[in-house]
């Protein structure tokens, strides 16, 4: 049995059990935290607004009374205009929550100090303001009045909330002291109680005129508001408080009731929200409102699914055997992911190997990092050795694929024309840039014919084709990745020219014959190579390239040995019987077409047509 299907009904049963023991124990106990946590947090964040909103107003009243106790014990002169001015801006600077400060005489002279948005005070000698510049509404005050607010004043300069005392020198009314703080100020103490981008705080007065919300720019709806605050909320814009009227009060919450705290849901643009208020008295002629609402679906969507708890046992056996397939796969999901991932390194594909992830399970981490560790090493090891040899020895089996063997192979041997003299205007960075992408066409062209590629001699490469695993077309396979060699240069050369680079030229020399191939040095380092007078003979016929295709942009020179094992369809042109440096003998050299692909014909029994030799 899998180890998925074991871990499964394991937890299956043992959950089935424990839900139908205890699920009328949890629902309850859900049902009741749920409305539990919510009432706290509402209590908590209004409780928080309602401390910050008093504490900013309190700081406003006790300023005021503490400059009229200075001014009644003549510490401050009223008569001394420009000495008043100074005093209640030494004040005003002290308490950052007051915007006005103000002094009027019986005659209704006003002398004072406004604080102006960027923080600068701006003293002031004024009559009776004109129409519309009214700065604060002086309630009627006896000597032995307290302080007293007044209702919100609107004018250019802002929206204020004002507190009035009396001022009694020597048992004489010598006039009244305004303390003023703007409604923007105290939005900037409550927004920072806003719980994240989902929440919006808000001030109404008794009349539903909204004159602070946190979502100055764009509400949490979407949208902008339609209108500058203060605002009737039909008229800012937000549809949450529009839609006030039609609230549903939720009865549940007790604590938070008992406490003023009203907590309703309200529907708005196709959602749900979540508000929680609470009324602040004594800070106006009308009774504020602050509060909070947020997007309920969290909320609401749990309260439901608490509301229906009762269907919830019908359901939950199923649910449990959900939970438990998906437990059980998610425990052998790491041991699933490492067989996927061995059997990419079983196919020698390790380009397509992902990094195992680390695990919280200890045996399971350690097999993942060993497991990186060893791709890690063999695409490293895959660096240096030929990747598609690495893959031939792999699946053939390395001890017998690898033991020296003499055997009959084509190779291919390539010399860029000139590259001594190219690379005399190259940096080292240059050259070295140069020959990786000159190699990287040839060893595509050769990979995608079966070829296995030897070694890089400086700007030559070799190669060959017919070990470590035979095959019987290994001169057909290794001209056809000459003329595709010759294509991909071609196609090179006309980029290159157009970027501005510098064309190349290429002799490439095919030579079939006898070597000794396989495993070739001492102790730990071993090349898998060819080894005999083949190979000389390959190599030193890209000389005679310089003599009969001089001029050539791809030259393909082959001999007799690879040529007669050729279909007809190759084209091809003898050159002639040549003498090569350091053979006793003669060889038949044939010059083949490096642009013309032949498409090879089917076998038939007496074997492919034979080109007879030269006379």
């Amino acid at each position: 049995m899998a180890l998925t299907r074991i871990v499964s009904l394991s937890f299956g049963a043992l959950v089935a059990v424990a839900v139908s023991l205890v699920l009328y124990m949890t629902v309850k106990a859900n049902y009741e935290n749920t409305f539990s946590l919510l009432g706290d947090k509402a209590i908590l964040i209004t409780q928080s607004m309602e401390r910050q909103v008093r504490s900013h107003l309190d700081q406003v009243e006790m300023a005021a009374v503490g400059v009229k106790a200075l001014i009644e014990e003549k510490r401050i002169a009223v008569a001394d205009v420009d000495r008043l001015l100074d005093d209640l801006s030494s004040a005003i600077a002290a308490n950052t929550h007051i915007t006005v400060l103000l002094v009027t005489d019986p005659k209704g002279d006003r002398n004072g100090v406004f604080r102006a948005p960027n923080g600068r005070l701006w003293p002031f000698k004024r009559q009776v303001p004109i129409d519309g510049q009214q700065i604060h509404h002086l309630p009627d005050l006896e000597p032995t009045s307290r302080p007293t607010w007044g209702p919100l004043v609107q004018n250019p300069m802002g929206f204020f909330a004002n507190v009035s005392v009396p001022l009694v020198v020597d048992g004489t009314l010598v006039g009244y002291l305004t303390a003023s703080s703007s409604i923007a100020s105290i939005g900037e103490a409550i927004e920072k109680l806003d719980d994240g981008p989902d929440s919006t705080t808000f001030i109404l007065t008794g009349d539903d005129l909204l004159i602070v919300h946190s979502d100055k720019h764009l509400l949490t709806t979407g949208g902008q508001p339609t209108a500058a605050l203060p605002a009737p909320i039909s008229a800012f814009g937000d549809p949450v408080l529009a839609n006030l009227a039609n609230k549903k009060v939720f009865s549940g919450f007790r604590h938070a009731a008992d406490l003023g705290i009203e907590i309703a849901a309200i529907e708005a643009e196709g959602d749900e929200f979540l508000m929680m208020r609470v009324p602040i008295t004594g800070y106006s002629t009308q009774p504020w409102m602050v509060g909070q609402y947020f997007r309920a679906a969290t909320v609401s969507r749990e309260i439901r699914r608490l509301a229906g708890s009762a269907v919830v046992g019908i359901g939950a056996m199923v649910i449990a055997v959900l939970i438990a397939i998906w437990l059980g796969r998610r425990v052998a999901q790491p041991l699933r992911v490492i067989a996927e991932q061995s059997e990419h390194v079983g196919r020698l594909a390790l380009d397509d190997v992902q990094p195992l992830p680390r695990s919280r399970v200890k045996e399971i981490d350690q097999v993942a990092l060993a497991f990186n560790a060893m791709v890690i090493g063999l695409q490293a090891m895959n660096t240096y050795v030929p990747r598609s040899l690495f893959n031939k020895l792999m699946r053939l089996g390395v001890d017998s694929a690898a033991r020296p063997r003499e055997a009959e192979l084509t190779m291919l041997f390539t010399d860029i024309v000139g590259f001594t003299a190219l690379s005399e205007n190259l940096s080292a960075a240059e050259t070295a840039q140069v020959l990786n992408d000159h190699f990287a066409i040839l060893v595509d062209a050769i990979e995608a014919e079966g070829g296995t590629v030897d070694k890089f001699i400086g700007d030559g490469m070799l190669a060959f084709w017919g070990a470590p695993d035979s095959r019987p077309d290994h001169a057909e396979a290794a001209v056809r990745t000459a003329q595709k060699i010759g294509l991909a240069l071609r196609a090179n050369n006309v980029r290159q020219a157009s970027e501005g680079g510098v064309p190349m030229r290429l002799r490439i020399d095919i030579h079939t014959g006898s070597v000794v191939v396989g495993n070739v040095g001492a102790l730990d380092r071993w090349n898998y190579t060819i080894v005999g007078d083949a190979v000389n003979v390959c190599e030193r016929l890209q000389s005679l390239g310089r003599e009969v295709a001089a001029q050539d942009e791809v030259a393909i020179l082959a001999s007799s040995e690879t040529v007669h094992r050729l279909p007809s369809g190759c084209r091809r042109e003898l050159v002639g019987v040549h003498h090569l440096r350091g053979r006793s003998g003669d060889i038949e050299v044939w010059k083949l077409d490096p642009f013309e692909p032949w498409t090879v014909p089917v076998r038939e029994a007496g074997g492919w047509p034979q080109v007879p030799a030269a006379q």
